[in-house]
Order: structure tokens, then C-alpha cells, then sequence
């Protein structure tokens, strides 16, 4: 196949499609298009006031864009059975559901429910936002969970079961990669139990090297070197969105499958399939992280 772009997105309509984190970066322009291709998008977003000016973005390139604002904050469990009762109040079904939203190498911190910030946000949310809303999805022909992971998830990266909250000593990259390890486990363990039950396959992608707010939280010589650097070894936020965007609507993609950027390390270029790390795979691992998640957050699947 040629290189894959925007430009190959099949038409969208009737398709209804619940994108997490998506008032700025990659989620931002994810569902910037899916909606220009005619989607019904729902930006799931923290702060709904970002959310209005996104939607007036994306409103002012895509006419007719058919556009709804959901407040979703991942850091509180509350939340997001909040969230998910009002999405399934006002969706019979749902196509698609990106976990997009997520936080990179911040300070320790905890979320409302005393979990580490990048872990509680990046895994234990999104575990909890698509449990609850997996029924709406099951029956759905050509459903899809796109879990967006990252390079991270290769870097001083292990599922710590001894410490998951980093609460004995705390490493930001250490941390990250935990929680993006987290994002692909749950994409594949999610993926094995969906297998016969329905119609719904759960994909991963990750976005290479993208010039996103993400970057915020780097140690301050990085952030003060990033103007020089960044334009160098990133791409735009535009590129960054399209390996979730193949993962979720290229007919060829199948479940279990991850995404990313067919360039050099993988940091910039145009989606293709892609494999994570040995660890990734490892199937007692997947599963002790899934029944450690339900039991953290309270919520259990439909398969």
C-alpha cells in the first residue's frame, strides 16, 4: 500500500465515535477527522470550555460537522461512571472509542482516588471508561477500542506489581513507560477476550515523535533546549493522530494489531503496522495487570 494518509479514511457516516483528551493534539485532530469523513464525534474532555473552542474549530473547517462535548475527567473514577452513564444515555451505540487523553512524565502526583498520577490517568481511566461502556459496543459491526500507547512504552518500562503507585521512590520516565506498557497490555488482553463476543476488536497505536502539549512536563533542560530540538525529531500533531486513525478505520486492520509511524525508530512518518516490546506480549503479565485493574477501579467487563 501506498503511503497511508488522512485522505484514506472511509466515509464515517452514521458512525458515532467518542474520542478521549480531544480538545487539543492528537486528539484534537482525530477527531477533526473523523468528523470531516462523518462521524458523530464526542470530545471527551476535562475541561468542557476547551472543549466548546475545539468544537468551534473543527466546525469552522468541517460544515456540518456533527459535534457533542462530554465532560471526562480520567483522574477520578466518579467521573468517568459519570461520563459513561451519560454516554450511553445519549448512545444507543457506539462505533468507536479512542483512549487518546493522557499526561507524560509529571511530577509525582496522585489522582482523586490516591493512584499515580501518569498510571491512574493513562491505564486505570481508560480500563475503567471502556468497561463501562463495552455493551454499547459489542453488537456494533465494525466496532472498534483504539488504545493509544507510545515509544515509552520501551524505556525504563515494567509493570511493577510491587509498587504500582510508586509510592517507595518515584521516576517520571519510569512512570510514563509503566503506563504506556499498561495501554498496550490492556489493548491485547483486551483483544483476546473480545474474541468471539461480538463484533468489537481493540487495536493499539502509538504516535512517534509528535510536537503536542505532552511535552510541557519534560525536565527543564529539555524544555529549554525543545525549540532547537523538537522541530528536528517531532512530527505535527496532524501526523501524530494518523496511526489511530488507521487503527481505527482501515478495513484491513485486524484485532491485536498495533500502529505507528513507518519512519526510522518509529518517531516520524506515515502509519504501518508496527510490534511492541517482548515484555508487551507476555500473557500472565497481561492478565495479573487486567484482574489488578478490576479490582482497582471496581469495574468488570461484559466478556
Amino acid at each position: 500500500m501506498s503511503k497511508w494518509s488522512e485522505s484514506d479514511i472511509p466515509v464515517q457516516d452514521g458512525r458515532v465515535a467518542v474520542v478521549t483528551g480531544a480538545n487539543t493534539g492528537l486528539g484534537f485532530e482525530t477527531a477533526r477527522a473523523l468528523a470531516a469523513r462523518g462521524a458523530a464525534v464526542t470530545l471527551a474532555v476535562r475541561d468542557v470550555e476547551k472543549g466548546k473552542q475545539a468544537t468551534a474549530r473543527i466546525a469552522d473547517t468541517v460544515p456540518g460537522a456533527r459535534l457533542s462535548v462530554q465532560h471526562l475527567d480520567l483522574t477520578s473514577l466518579e467521573s468517568v461512571r459519570t461520563a459513561a452513564d451519560e454516554l450511553r444515555a445519549a448512545h444507543p451505540r457506539i462505533d468507536l472509542l479512542i483512549n487518546n487523553a493522557g499526561v507524560m512524565h509529571t511530577p509525582r502526583q496522585t489522582t482523586r482516588d490516591g493512584f499515580e498520577l501518569q498510571f491512574g490517568t493513562n491505564h486505570l481511566g481508560h480500563f475503567a471508561l471502556t468497561g463501562l461502556l463495552l455493551d454499547r459496543m459489542l453488537e456494533v459491526p465494525g466496532s472498534r477500542v483504539v488504545t493509544v500507547s507510545s515509544v515509552g512504552h520501551r524505556i525504563r518500562a515494567a509493570i511493577h506489581f510491587d509498587d504500582l503507585q510508586w509510592e517507595r521512590s518515584y521516576s517520571r520516565i519510569g512512570a510514563y513507560g509503566q503506563s504506556k506498557l499498561a495501554n498496550l497490555m490492556f489493548s491485547y488482553e483486551l483483544q483476546r477476550r473480545l474474541a468471539g463476543h461480538g463484533a468489537t476488536i481493540a487495536v493499539a497505536a502509538h504516535p512517534g515523535a509528535a510536537d503536542t502539549d505532552l511535552i510541557r512536563n519534560l525536565p527543564a533542560p529539555l524544555r529549554r533546549l525543545a525549540p532547537l530540538v523538537v522541530p528536528l525529531i517531532t512530527q505535527n500533531a496532524a501526523m501524530g493522530a494518523l496511526p489511530s486513525l488507521r487503527a481505527a478505520t482501515d478495513p484491513s486492520v485486524l484485532g491485536g494489531q498495533y500502529y505507528g509511524p513507518d519512519g526510522r525508530t518509529e518517531s516520524r512518518g506515515h502509519p504501518r503496522l508496527v510490534t511492541s516490546s517482548a515484555q508487551s506480549y507476555d500473557l500472565g503479565i497481561q492478565q495479573r495487570l487486567w484482574n489488578v485493574s478490576e479490582e482497582l477501579t471496581g469495574v468488570s467487563f461484559p466478556v
